[in-house]
Formats: structure tokens, C-alpha cells, sequence
């Protein structure tokens, strides 16, 4: 009633003036108003109320305040409340049937629809911000899924926009759509294969976020960082970042290193190789100097007494037909031991050192055990230290490892005198061994 009454006061005004025509003078002076009215309400709102709520929220410890302020989510939603506020003022203050009226209000339309979208995808992303440190959040390809949404909201806020400045009804629109199918379907064939892809990723639980991707045919190999409508980023171990089509994830195949992770336990698998030429039986000597070792007592409790029955069964005197210890086998016993002890070797996964087939770089033994710790700089520490103590306990057992001569060692060799028939010939078997 007030509003009404201010209004005829401003349309007698107006008409009482003779510097303008009466309604066109109405009119400036009413859009004046409205947007000073903006203005005012803008500063307000987003200079006062909404400054000092994101200055607390910048200071709070909840993350839902800093997401909620991070992603625009109420000042968007005040941008979108101030349009409806245009409209309003413009309803109150215009002529229904004035011409002014009509385009401010398809332009407070097309204002509120615009704002009010952006406001959903401010609450969307909120809503990623909140989930994405959550197991939920890690398991489901939730970008994938609001980055669907937000493009199915897209093209009906455009079927919703065109239907305003159109005229006509949205039905009409969506039903033309129809005849566009094939198209529509070429233009998003990427986003549609995304998302078909990230749904079966995330109910077969093949992929999440922070899993340890290995895929050679696009060079991926690290950890994943960001799962979208359209791609997965890999932030591989040189900290280069690999996108890689979310659909290629099921036409191709990869490697997903989460059930190392979460068996607890990390595979070493690395061999040795042994010069043939330093393989031997076991003298007394050496039985009697190996058997002060605590780890193998039990070896040699067990094997010494089975050897010497074995023997006197037969008793023919030969070496040939008795069984004896030989330090490789030994070496092995005594590694097998070692990593049953071993504080950082898992208990419960397979332990085994075996030998493999000769190869022409010598006689190669394989360690083959778990770390009980997956993390990598921990498991490649836990790994050289095994390996170190091989390589300086190989000695003890008369075993040498196989190296390929060096140029060092044919100068050494063609250095000392009456070596250079020696010298040459070594070179000579390099060269053949090389072609």
C-alpha cells in the first residue's frame, strides 16, 4: 500500500514537470532507483556481510566454512537473490504492460537463471571439497560424476534461456532435440564414454584417487591425483602429470599397485650370479670354520648325519658316489635362514632363495621375499641391506661374483710381463662374448 502510494506520488511528479515527457521521466527516474537500489544492496551484502563471514571462515578450523567460502557458494547465491530482487522492485515500480517492464524482467530471468546455476555448481564443488579426503570421496570418482551434473544442468539451463527469449515452451525445444541425437551424441562422445567409464570404475573399485597407476602404454607410472568426467591425471614418480582418457582404463589394461599396499607386504625378487668357477664341496675345514655360524647349526645338525648314513650305506670309496655339502648349497641354507630372522622381512608371505638356470653371466641365486613395510624409500633400504650383507658374506663360503673383465683388468693383466698372449686372448673372448 505504501509502495503505492509512493508510486502515484512519483507518477504526479513527473507529470507536473514540463522538461520531459511525463512517462519517459517516470520510467529513468524508476530504473535510477532500482539500480541504486542494487548498488546499495551489492555493497552490503558483499562488502560487509559476506567480507566478515569469509574473514571468520578463513580463521576457522571446519573445512565446510573454508570450502563453502572458497568456492563462491554464497556470494553466488546472494548474486542470484539480488535478481529476484531487481524483478520484484521492477514489478512494484513499472507499468505491467510497459515495455520497460518486459525487458527488465527477461533480463532478471536470464540474471537469476545464470546465477542460480553457478550456485549449483559452487554447491557441487563444496560438496567434492567435503568428500574428497573421505574414504567415499577416495573410492568414488565423485568429479566425474558432479562434472556430469553440471553439464546435464548446462544444457537445460540453455533449453530453459532460449525458451525465455524464444517465447516458446522448453517441451518444444526438448523435443527437437530429438532430431539432433546423433549429433549431440558425436559432439560428447568423450564426456559420455567418461562417465560411463567412471561408473564402472568405481563399482568394480578399480581405480581411486592415491592409487599407484602403472600404465606403459601412456607412460603413467605414479600415483593418482585427480579423477574427472574425461580423464585420470597421474602425477608420475618424476613428478611429470600423464592424462589419460578415463575409457582407456577399460578398454586397456593397467596396473594397480593398491593390493601391495594393503596386503601389507612388499616383494623382493632379485638375483645374484655366482662365478661357476668358484663352486666346490665342502672340506672339514670349511664345515668345521661355517658351523660356528648360529644360523646354520640347525643346517648342519640336520644334513651332516643324513650325508654320513648316506655314505656308509654305499661305502664305495668314491667321490663320485657320495654326497657331500657344497658351498653354494650352503650359501643357500644360510640365506633362507637369514631371511626368516630378519625383523623387516614378512613372516607369513613366501621366503625362498632358489637357483635358477645358468645363464652366460654365471650361476644366478634369487632372493624372492616380502618387506613388511610397502613404503618405497623404507623397502629399497630394507632390499640394499640384504644385498650388501650377500655380497660381503660370499666370501666366507669361497663364492665369487660374476663380473664381466673391464678394460681396468686387461691393462692390469697386459702389465705384468710375459701377460700380453694372456692379455690379448682375454680380449679376444670379451669381443666374442660382446657379438
Amino acid at each position: 500500500m505504501r509502495t503505492t502510494t509512493m508510486k502515484q506520488q512519483l507518477q504526479h511528479w513527473t507529470s507536473a514537470q514540463s522538461w520531459l515527457e511525463p512517462s519517459l521521466a517516470y520510467s529513468l527516474i524508476v530504473l535510477l532507483l532500482i539500480v541504486l537500489t542494487a548498488v546499495c544492496i551489492h555493497l552490503v551484502v558483499h562488502k560487509g556481510v559476506l567480507g566478515l563471514l569469509r574473514q571468520r571462515a578463513a580463521e576457522s578450523a571446519p573445512l565446510w566454512r573454508q570450502a563453502i567460502y572458497q568456492h563462491k557458494l554464497l556470494s553466488r547465491l546472494a548474486l542470484t537473490a539480488q535478481g529476484f530482487i531487481l524483478s520484484l522492485q521492477a514489478h512494484l515500480w513499472l507499468d505491467a504492460k510497459g515495455e520497460a517492464l518486459q525487458l527488465l524482467t527477461a533480463t532478471t530471468q536470464l540474471w537469476m537463471l545464470l546465477f542460480g546455476l553457478l550456485s549449483a555448481f559452487s554447491l557441487l564443488d563444496t560438496i567434492e571439497a567435503m568428500l574428497r579426503d573421505t574414504g567415499f570421496g577416495r573410492s568414488t570418482p565423485i568429479r566425474g560424476v558432479f562434472q556430469s551434473m553440471k553439464l546435464v544442468g548446462s544444457l537445460l539451463a540453455l533449453i530453459v534461456a532460449l525458451s525465455m527469449l524464444s517465447g516458446k515452451s522448453p517441451v518444444l525445444l526438448l523435443s527437437g532435440l530429438g532430431a539432433m541425437t546423433a549429433v549431440l551424441l558425436l559432439v560428447f562422445k568423450d564426456p559420455i564414454l567418461g562417465f560411463v567409464a567412471g561408473i564402472q570404475l568405481s563399482a568394480n573399485k578399480m581405480l581411486m584417487v592415491g592409487d599407484w597407476l602403472e600404465m606403459p602404454k601412456y607412460g603413467a607410472d605414479g600415483a593418482v591425483v585427480e579423477m574427472n568426467l574425461t580423464t585420470v591425471k597421474v602425477r608420475n614418480w618424476d613428478n611429470t602429470i600423464t592424462s589419460i582418457p578415463a575409457y582407456a582404463l577399460i578398454s586397456d589394461s593397467f596396473k594397480n599397485w593398491r593390493g601391495m599396499s594393503e596386503s601389507g607386504g612388499r616383494r623382493i625378487k632379485r638375483a645374484f650370479y655366482l662365478d661357476a668357477s668358484s663352486i666346490h664341496f665342502l672340506t672339514d675345514a670349511d664345515v668345521a670354520r661355517l658351523q660356528s655360524s648360529s644360523l646354520l647349526q640347525p643346517y648342519f645338525a640336520e644334513k651332516l648325519p643324513e650325508l654320513a648314513a648316506a655314505n656308509q650305506k654305499k661305502a664305495t670309496g668314491s667321490v663320485l658316489d657320495s654326497r657331500r655339502l657344497t658351498n653354494i648349497g650352503t650359501l643357500r641354507a644360510y640365506l633362507t635362514f637369514y631371511l626368516r630372522q630378519h625383523p623387516d622381512i614378512h613372516p607369513d608371505m613366501t621366503q625362498m632363495v632358489r637357483q635358477l638356470a645358468p645363464a652366460p653371466h654365471g650361476v644366478p641365486l634369487e632372493v624372492y621375499a616380502f618387506c613388511s613395510n610397502t613404503a618405497w624409500g623404507y623397502y629399497e633400504a630394507v632390499q640394499a641391506d640384504i644385498f650388501d650383507h650377500i655380497y660381503a658374506v660370499l666370501a666366507e663360503f669361497d663364492l665369487r661374483i660374476y663380473q664381466q673383465p673391464t678394460g681396468y683388468d686387461v691393462r692390469q693383466l697386459s702389465a705384468q710381463p710375459g701377460a700380453g698372449a694372456a692379455a690379448a686372448a682375454a680380449v679376444m673372448l670379451e669381443e666374442g662374448r660382446q657379438h
